[in-house]
């Protein structure tokens, strides 16, 4: 891509996502390929290649994903929604602004719902592999509950998992 990171790209697009995503790109190193699909690719292409197994590929991914399953891009509790399309975070019927990497934290957690999340999963989702401070994902933890638990001494959505990570309580509402 000439003006974009396809890594942060795909990153991104998982985020509020899951149509089947495969790359194709001109890399062919495996780190490139495993970087790719840790960031959320269903599949990784290296040009040249031909039409057929594009088109292959493609039905392979819709077929694994499940065609006509993708997820609806807001998750909503009974206190606040998180519109993944817009960007936006609603607490009360207000919109709360969040930091990019607020924004990424929440995502994260989002798209695990109801399961645990390691420390250590945070950081390589929100920060990269460059973040090398586990205490990052606890001060960005504690500003999300600021904002979006009705009371953030006693969270009710933003649990933690001590000494493994975090979950997201997974009522809907």
């Amino acid at each position: 891509l000439p003006d974009r990171d396809g890594l942060d790209l795909t990153r991104e697009w998982r985020g509020w996502s899951q149509v089947p995503l495969i790359v194709l790109s001109a890399r062919g190193r495996e780190e490139d390929k495993v970087q790719a699909l840790d960031a959320g690719a269903d599949d990784y292409l290296t040009k040249p290649f031909s039409t057929g197994e594009l088109m292959a590929r493609i039905r392979v991914a819709f077929r694994h994903r499940g065609e006509g399953t993708a997820e609806v891009p807001v998750h909503r509790t009974e206190h606040w929604s998180l519109d993944q399309a817009q960007r936006e975070l609603w607490v009360a019927g207000q919109r709360v602004h969040l930091t990019p990497n607020e924004y990424k934290l929440l995502q994260v957690l989002v798209r695990h719902v109801g399961r645990v999340v390691t420390h250590a999963q945070l950081l390589r989702e929100v920060w990269g592999t460059a973040a090398a401070q586990p205490h990052y994902v606890r001060v960005y933890m504690a500003q999300l509950r600021q904002k979006l638990e009705p009371d953030p001494a006693r969270p009710r959505y933003l649990l933690t998992e001590p000494g493994v990570g975090y979950r997201l309580r997974g009522e809907e509402g």
